[in-house]
This record gives structure tokens, C-alpha cells and sequence, in this order.
């Protein structure tokens, strides 16, 4: 296999030999009775890009006083299929859940599945924590996509007023997108929100949020609250009240803005340079963008209050994240997802919390499969996933042993018009692909055969494709890596998979210049 500064030969770690840093010592002891474990608040935010969180001061504040992961990242750059494997912890290879409509794919495939019966929010209720789940769930739930009833391909063979196993409370809309005009299914009786500026779908489950929180207070009754929103995704509703800030801000113009990498896979190699329009259009949808987090972030800050005025804040762990980023202009691309590129697969992840060090960021390898075992130990109970637990990292014990590869996986082809990530091809239709990324280099196989290589150590904009230039011995070494990563079942086959070790450069490359924007 290959990295660094030129190409570099790399072998798969030895596997089973290789041990998984344990969680021993993590859990409370029996005898510190439930009052005492900690709790857990999961903000999980939709569609939110890395670039966004400058503009979230509750954010930054988290930054400064928590841990922040520098190298997070999702399992797939799509909605479901993402949070099929935050809810389960298990890649999408196991999950079954591949997109977010079709037999592969949303609630539908995750129902039929059986996937709601091994999840994180039910091994914290058998460990007697109170759970809640408000705002988006999963795609194909309590939806007809505002463009009237899904398809008889799309039924879930599930009543709308049903309740997955393993909340305490549930909160949960359907097509929530444009903040108004929603159904919200609370506790299975059906509620309708309008149109007026408190029924905006952010402030809604901030509220509601409050309400569990203060109630599990007065119980001391641990508990686990996810919010999640469906801000930023389109169609960038913004709250009312944030409509017209950020005047004039438009996208950033990072490097790869409105350029195509070096020999650029088919189905981006045609893709022509940005027109005025086009950018007037990232633009826009970037500031929307901007605005529609303002209401998150609130409702980061109204959280926090709402812990520190119970009592409760010290021995609460607050987690920011997102289920995938997005491309606002980058590679020639309007405003989507799906890639492999770090728009779309690198995330935020920000805690704060008991035992957390406070201005520390930790460069280990980390994926959205590893949320699922983090909040089980957190509870001091165990749970069945391909990922790994966090809570060591948390608590800020060195990384030596980590992984240092992660695994997505992606199912292209048609989307359906009713899809919330329906995408056109100016903002890019991937075919199917595996992708290995690690800290020195980004390796992606397309179904059709093509092959993507970026040394990240020398282009961290991910410009330069030198798949043509790797010898045959080492891209079977890198197939072979990846193969063990799509064919791993469980925490230790897949933690083995994870590991790859570098040895000494074999030649050195000088990549050409990327393509120019005209």
C-alpha cells in the first residue's frame, strides 16, 4: 500500500493478535446506585459541513472547554445510512441500510431488518436510563416527503403512530425539513405544528428537551436525550428570527473550490466550471446554511443552562455531531453529498463532561460506528457493534494502539424524486464505491473499476489522483486492506481491520497540477 510524501508500501496489521484497547475501569461501580451515572445529551445535527462550525459560538465554547476529535467520520455520506450506524453501531454492510428509500434502504429496511432491536438507546434503558429521541429519526418514518404519500414500494408495514423499541419518550417528526408544517409524533399520539415562529421544529424539541431533562432531575434518573435536528439540510430554513443575519456572506473558497482533482473519476470528470449563477447559488445556500444553525446553537447554549440550573451539568456528557458534511463549490460541485471526499465524510465531534480535559483534541481515527459502544459504557453496560468505544479517548488516556483506518461504504444509482438527498448531477451522482481513509491517505474503488488515490500528507485538499501511478503490487495491498475492512463482522474483526502499519517509501512522486477553473 502506499502514502506519505511520495508513495508509501503499507501491510495490514496482524490482527487478532493485536489487542483492543479494554474498557475495564470505565464503568461505576454497582454500588454508586443509577442516580450516579452520568447522562448523556447527543446533538446530532443534519448535514452539518466542518465549515459551519465557526459560526456556532456554543460550539467553539464546547472546543474550548472539552475534547475535540479531529479525525471523525461517517460510514456513509448519507442520511439514513448513517444513522442506521449511529443507532446500531454496525457499518452499513451489516446494517443493510444502504440509502433512504427502496428495499435497501430507510426505516422500511431498517424496520424489516430487525435493526431497532439492537440498539444503543435499548442497552441504556435495560441499564435503567431514561431515553428520548426528538426531532428526525429515520428516512421513510412518519413521512410523505411534502410532496404527498410515498409509493406502496415505500410502506413499512408500521402504523404511524408506532414507537420503535427503547425510548422513554419520543418526540419525532417527519418530514421536518422545512422547520413548519409538520407532524410530530409524541409518544404515539399524532400532533400537528403550523406555521407560526414557535412551531419552528428547532425550538420545538429544545423545549421539549428542557422538559425531559428537568423531569429526569426531579426523578434522578439517569438518562439519554438525543436531539436531533433537521437543521442545516435543505431546504436552509433558518429560524425567523435569523433570516436576515450574515448579510453578504457567501461560500469559502478553500483550494479544491470550483477545481477538478487530476485524473478525476468518470463520473466527475465532466463536470464543467462553475458558472456566475451557479456560485450566486452556493452562495446563497451556504448563507441559509449559516443562518439555520443559529437556532442550534441556541439550543446548545438553552441545554447547558437548563443541566447547570438542575444540578446536573457536571455528570452530563453534551456530544455535538453530524450525521454527514457537504460540498458547497468544492470539485465543481453544487451543494450535495455521497462522495468520498472530506466535505462529505469528515464531521465534527465535540464532547464536554465528567473526566473530560478541557482544550484537548485527539487526532485517532474515529467513525460514527464507534457512537453506539460509547454510550454504552458511558452507562456501564456492553453492547454488540463493529465500532469501538470513545470513552478512554474522553477521558483523555493516550491513543497508542488506536486504529488508524476507517471504513465507508456507498451504494450509488437513482435516487427518487421523493428523496430528501435527491441529487441532480451538477452536485455529483458517485457510483458505488469502498473507501479506506486514514491519516496519510484517502483509497477509494468504484464498482466500475476505477480507483482513487490521495497522498493527504502532501494534498489535504484531495487534488491529486495517483491511483495510475501505484504499482500493481501495491494496489493489491491496498485491495486486499480494504477487503478485510467490507468484510469485517463485529468489534474485534473489525478493530483488527482497522490497523494498517506503515513501511519504508518506495519511490517519490511529483503530482501534476490540478485541473484550472476555466
Amino acid at each position: 500500500m502506499v502514502v506519505a510524501g511520495g508513495i508509501v508500501a503499507l501491510v495490514l496489521g496482524s490482527g487478532a493478535s493485536r489487542p483492543m484497547p479494554g474498557e475495564s475501569g470505565t464503568a461505576p461501580s454497582e454500588a454508586a446506585g443509577a442516580a450516579l451515572r452520568p447522562n448523556v445529551v447527543f446533538v446530532l445535527t443534519d448535514d452539518l459541513s466542518m465549515n459551519l462550525v465557526r459560526f456556532m459560538p456554543h460550539v467553539l465554547a464546547m472546543e474550548r472547554d472539552g475534547l475535540t476529535f479531529k479525525d471523525y467520520f461517517v460510514s456513509d455520506s448519507l442520511c439514513c445510512p448513517s444513522r442506521a450506524s449511529i443507532f446500531t453501531g454496525d457499518f452499513p454492510h451489516d446494517t443493510g441500510v444502504f440509502s433512504n428509500f427502496g428495499p435497501g434502504g430507510g426505516f422500511r429496511a431498517f424496520y424489516r431488518r430487525g435493526d431497532e432491536r439492537h440498539t444503543f438507546p435499548l442497552a441504556l434503558q435495560a441499564a435503567g436510563y431514561s431515553t428520548a429521541l426528538m426531532g428526525k429519526f429515520l428516512n421513510g418514518y412518519l413521512e410523505t416527503s411534502g410532496h404527498g404519500h410515498l409509493s406502496d414500494g415505500e410502506v413499512t408495514d408500521v402504523p404511524a403512530r408506532y414507537v420503535p423499541p427503547g425510548f422513554t419518550q419520543w418526540d419525532v417528526a417527519g418530514w421536518g425539513y422545512p422547520e413548519f408544517n409538520y407532524t410530530l409524533n409524541q409518544d404515539g399520539v399524532l400532533h400537528y405544528y403550523g406555521d407560526h415562529p414557535s412551531d419552528y421544529l428547532t425550538d420545538v424539541i429544545s423545549r421539549d428537551g428542557v422538559q425531559f431533562i428537568n423531569r429526569a432531575a426531579r426523578q434522578k434518573t439517569p438518562f439519554l436525550l438525543e436531539l436531533a435536528t433537521f437543521a442545516p439540510h435543505s431546504p436552509y430554513v433558518p429560524a425567523p428570527r435569523d433570516a436576515n443575519d450574515f448579510p453578504g456572506l457567501g461560500a469559502p473558497r478553500p483550494p479544491n473550490f470550483n477545481v477538478l482533482p487530476t485524473d478525476p473519476p468518470k463520473w466527475l470528470a465532466d463536470h464543467r466550471p462553475l458558472t456566475r449563477t451557479q456560485i450566486a447559488k452556493i452562495n446563497s445556500a451556504f448563507r441559509r446554511r449559516v443562518q439555520s444553525v443559529q437556532a442550534v446553537d441556541r439550543m446548545i447554549g438553552t441545554i447547558e443552562s437548563t443541566l447547570a440550573a438542575d444540578g446536573i451539568g457536571r455528570n452530563t456528557y453534551l456530544i455535538f455531531s453530524s450525521d454527514n458534511g457537504l460540498h458547497t463549490g468544492q470539485y465543481r460541485l453544487m451543494p450535495g453529498k455521497l462522495t468520498a471526499f472530506d466535505t462529505d465524510i469528515h464531521v465534527p465531534l465535540v464532547v464536554v463532561g465528567p473526566g473530560v480535559p478541557a482544550g484537548k483534541t485527539t487526532n485517532a481515527m474515529s467513525e460514527n460506528i464507534d457512537l453506539a459502544s460509547t454510550f454504552a459504557a458511558i452507562a456501564g453496560t456492553h453492547m454488540r457493534s463493529d465500532g469501538h468505544s470513545l470513552l478512554r479517548l474522553f477521558h483523555g488516556h493516550p491513543a497508542a494502539g488506536w486504529r488508524d483506518a476507517i471504513l465507508v461504504e456507498h451504494h450509488g444509482g437513482p435516487m427518487s424524486v421523493l428523496d430528501p438527498d435527491y441529487q441532480q448531477s451538477p452536485s455529483g451522482s458517485p457510483t458505488t464505491y469502498e473507501a479506506m481513509r486514514t491519516h496519510r491517505f484517502l483509497y477509494v474503488e468504484y464498482a466500475d473499476g476505477e480507483r482513487e488515490f490521495y497522498d493527504l500528507r502532501t494534498d489535504p485538499f484531495e487534488l491529486h489522483n495517483l491511483a495510475r501511478q501505484l504499482t500493481p503490487s501495491e494496489l493489491t495491498q491496498l485491495h486486499a486492506a480494504l477487503s478485510r475492512l467490507e468484510q469485517c463482522h463485529g468489534a474485534r474483526r473489525c478493530w483488527a481491520a482497522m490497523h494498517v502499519a506503515p513501511l519504508a517509501p518506495v519511490r517519490g512522486v511529483r503530482p501534476r497540477s490540478p485541473g484550472s477553473n476555466t
